[in-house]
């Protein structure tokens, strides 16, 4: 799907209540377990350990944090939905954020972005958004979050 470019920070508004978009899918690598892992200094076996995982969790390998699947947000945003005409953009942080299943590695992620609110602040506006990152072969999403983003013009 291409991305939307809303044409100015007042036309949001247009598109509270609907889906804006779906990103492409994206392969969660071990890779990038392991970078996120010593980013965030959290090397829990059940990320980063194969072997043991395939023995002992029961997923059968290894799985994302789940911050790690949260950060995929912005990048899989940039694919889905892009302002125009504003003079900078703010995440203004979460209402809530659930993780109903896990990632697992080697498996593709892809995100649904739906906008759920549009409401008026000094220099601009303030999105909620409610994003579902979506684990392909898997009935239940691996997080869905309602993130604010302030687009300030």
């Amino acid at each position: 799907m291409a991305q939307v470019l809303i044409a100015a920070v007042k036309d949001l508004k247009e598109w509270v209540g609907k889906e804006v978009g779906v990103s492409a899918w994206h392969e969660v690598t071990q890779a990038e377990v392991n970078m996120f892992a010593q980013a965030t200094g959290d090397h829990q076996w059940i990320h980063l350990d194969p072997e043991r995982a395939a023995r002992e969790s029961p997923y059968g390998r290894t799985i994302a944090h789940g911050f790690f699947t949260l950060s995929l947000i912005p990048r899989l945003r940039a694919e889905i939905v892009d302002v125009d005409k504003k003079r900078m953009t703010i995440n203004y942080g979460l209402n809530k954020v659930r993780f109903p299943a896990p990632t697992p590695v080697g498996e593709k992620v892809r995100m649904r972005a739906q906008l759920a609110a549009v409401e008026d602040v000094k220099g601009g506006v303030q999105a909620t958004w409610l994003f579902t990152l979506e684990v392909s072969g898997q009935d239940k999403p691996a997080c869905v979050a309602e993130s604010l983003t302030r687009y300030l013009e």
